[in-house]
């Protein structure tokens, strides 16, 4: 890549491209395994899995899926919150080629049915409580088995006893099914020896991951072995870049990544807190991903509790805390603090929304660790753009997304045809070039062919760049209401409410909210026999009952008309600015 503004900025000694090794994911886990086979991998509840066992548990449960009928290029899904199976299914799975689709463990009937389809998804593997949903959907999706499991199964005994006597740990009695399997049971059956299978790292797919993007249609991005191995691995150089200096002195081949990796474990290894959810790109990337296959441990979390997450930070001395704005704010925020030693903290990244300069002073007074802004989308796997981890904050520009990662390029071209590139400080959409970038969408050409031009990944985000290469995001997607980190699509929304025998027309935009970001609010035009009849409270009943808690609608406002164009669509850009001028 030509010689770029924002190269003068990166740490010294950080190379601006790396020499990826063109393997797949499960065979780089495999190559850390070999080195430090006894080295903790995963910590649950102070239960601790080292590589070897993790590695071994892979190869188990990758045994057992080929026997039930999964080969190269078939669909599991992963209905699982952040737990070791979720990791052992993940690497499993992609080591005989199969292909992962994450579902997030909040989705109800509807979304988890629509996922499913649009994969066509074989087999899933699902906590036990969440089988009832599961076997609603079954006969209107192509799963052939369910394997089951439970939060309890990588529990210490302590735990799991007193946790099941307390019936603080949920659990459900799955019957035997013939289609279903359960996961300690096929771990304990099948031997660690499954069938070698070729994979081509950068044409085969290892994730089909769901975004809803700015039209509120779930898209499956198609992410491939080297897609998803590249970004952690750049992701990694990024949060060691302080090491890069002084590796070059010494002569070490700063662009190999297994020579700069085995360099680093001398002075340190990373405690990486995976509180981030694994079914999104961001927490599968950056706490799973990039922590195991660049041989670090990882404290695994499956819900965000801010007494929780402050007493796993001073317990295991965690170093890297990847999160939300959300996150931190409720962890310096929190009564208690002053009681945790968090001083091991040295390096975190905030990504999904924008992050408010006060919490990121705050955060890192209290820590002494680098706290900085990132910015990436699933379909870039996720990450493109950080801000350098300067301790001394010199080139850390507060308000901006950074700058790009190596091998990634980025510039802001013209929002009317997006062939004009822009010159610094002049608005227009981000575009974005790199290894991480996906290869398409899932059975939607058209959606492909708008989105990937060139070369180019155009993100639909409206942005500008200084004369230095650091970017700013002016505004988010159109549409996308982001909800304390969490993606809401108000198309999805609509439709739901579209449902509702009393609506005649809707609209949903996000309105600004100090504690969340945005929270949804629904404009509603009621057919005239129910004008009077329905109440606010009835609207959000029964979205409530239908999605996510996180896509919950906050508030209803009930109109007579909405802005429409010539041919009747609602105009929501209207609707919002007149809902964000008088909220």
């Amino acid at each position: 890549m030509e010689e770029k503004p924002w190269f003068k900025f990166y740490p010294e000694g950080l190379p601006t491209s790396i020499d990826y090794p063109n393997i797949s994911i499960t065979e780089a886990l495999k190559e850390v395994a070999e080195k430090y086979p006894n080295d903790i991998a995963l910590i649950f509840e102070d239960f601790k899995l080292t590589y070897r066992e993790l590695v071994e548990l892979v190869d188990r449960f990758a045994t057992a899926l080929s026997d039930l009928g999964i080969s190269k290029g078939d669909i599991v899904a992963l209905f699982l919150p952040n737990i070791p199976q979720f990791a052992i299914s993940y690497y499993g799975a992609l080591e005989i080629g199969a292909i992962v689709t994450a579902v997030n463990p909040l989705f109800k009937e509807k979304e988890l049915e629509y996922q499913l389809n649009n994969s066509e998804a074989k087999t899933i593997v699902a906590l036990d409580v969440f089988y009832p949903l599961i076997r609603k959907v079954k006969n209107r999706t192509k799963l052939e088995s369910i394997i089951i499991t439970s939060i309890k199964e990588y529990l210490p005994a302590v735990k799991r006893v007193l946790g099941t006597l307390l019936k603080k740990i949920p659990s459900l009695k799955v019957p035997r099914d013939s289609d279903v399997y359960f996961f300690q049971e096929l771990l304990k059956k099948y031997p660690p020896n499954p069938p070698k299978v070729e994979i081509n790292p950068k044409e085969d797919i290892a994730v089909l991951q769901y975004t809803g993007g700015t039209t509120g249609i779930p898209k499956g991005a198609i992410l491939t072995h080297y897609n998803l191995l590249s970004n952690a691995i750049a992701s990694a150089y990024w949060g060691n870049s302080d090491l890069a200096k002084e590796a070059v002195k010494e002569g070490v081949d700063v662009k190999d990544p297994r020579t700069f990796r085995e360099w680093i474990r001398k002075r340190r290894i990373d405690v990486t807190l995976a509180v981030l959810p694994w079914f999104h790109i961001y927490g599968m990337t950056v706490t799973m991903n990039g922590a195991l296959l660049n041989s670090g441990t990882v404290v695994v979390l499956p819900r965000f509790d801010p007494v929780k997450v402050l007493k796993t930070i001073e317990k295991y001395k965690v170093t890297l805390v990847p999160g939300v704005p959300t996150m931190y704010a409720a962890l310096i925020n929190h009564p208690k603090i002053s009681k945790y030693d968090i001083s091991s903290v040295r390096y975190c990244v905030s990504g999904a929304a924008p992050l408010p300069p006060e919490i990121q002073r705050k955060f890192m007074q209290l820590t002494g660790g680098v706290l900085i802004e990132g910015y990436g989308l699933t379909e870039a796997s996720p990450v493109t753009h950080a801000n350098p981890p300067d301790p001394t904050l010199k080139t850390v520009k507060i308000g901006t997304i950074g700058i790009p990662f190596p091998d990634t390029d980025a510039k802001i071209v013209d929002l009317e045809t997006g062939t004009k590139e822009l010159k610094p400080g002049e608005i227009g959409e981000l575009v974005i070039k790199g290894p991480q970038v996906m290869k398409g969408y899932w059975k939607m050409p058209e959606e492909t062919k708008a989105t990937l031009r060139n070369g180019w990944l155009y993100t639909g985000d409206i942005a500008t760049m200084d004369e230095n290469g650091y970017f700013r995001i002016v505004d988010r997607k159109k549409d996308l209401i982001k909800y304390k980190g969490y993606s809401v699509y108000p198309r999805e929304l609509e439709d739901i409410l579209y449902e509702h025998p009393a609506v005649k027309l809707c609209c949903v935009v996000g309105i600004p909210d100090p504690e969340a970001g945005e929270i949804p609010k629904a404009f509603i035009v009621l057919k005239e026999e129910y004008v009077g009849k329905i109440s606010e409270e009835d609207i959000i009943e029964w979205v409530k009952e239908r999605v996510a808690p996180y896509k919950r609608i906050r508030k209803v406002e009930f109109r007579e008309e909405l802005p429409t164009s010539a041919v009747g669509k609602v105009l929501r850009r209207l609707v919002r600015e007149e809902a964000r001028k008088t909220k």
